[in-house]
Order: structure tokens, then sequence, then C-alpha cells
């Protein structure tokens, strides 16, 4: 399994790489691990949804 750092999930995903440390933090991001102070995240990561958006209605 291959892993990438917040900062290459970041660019992948559209938004910061605070916001992936954040998400990571909060345990939202399914098979993130830390090592040290660096997040490994697995490419095949989803970006988890974002609560203050709704669908439209």
């Amino acid at each position: 399994m291959e892993y990438l750092t917040s900062s290459e999930i970041a660019k992948i995903w559209g938004i910061s790489s605070r916001r992936v440390t954040l998400l990571c933090n909060e345990g939202r991001v399914e098979g993130a691990e830390k090592k040290g102070l660096m997040w490994l995240i697995p490419e095949k990561a989803q970006k988890p949804a974002d609560p203050r958006k709704r669908g439209k209605k």
C-alpha cells in the first residue's frame, strides 16, 4: 500500500494541508497513520464529506 503525505493529499483533494491534518487528528481519514510529526495517508483514501455543505433541495 502506498502512502502520501498530508501536503500531497491536499493537492489531490484541493484543500489546504492544514485542513488535511485537522481531518486526520479528528479521525475522519480512514487508514491515516501518524509517524512522528507527519501524517501518512493511503493513496486510495477518500476525502471525508464536509458536514457544513448540504445537498440541494
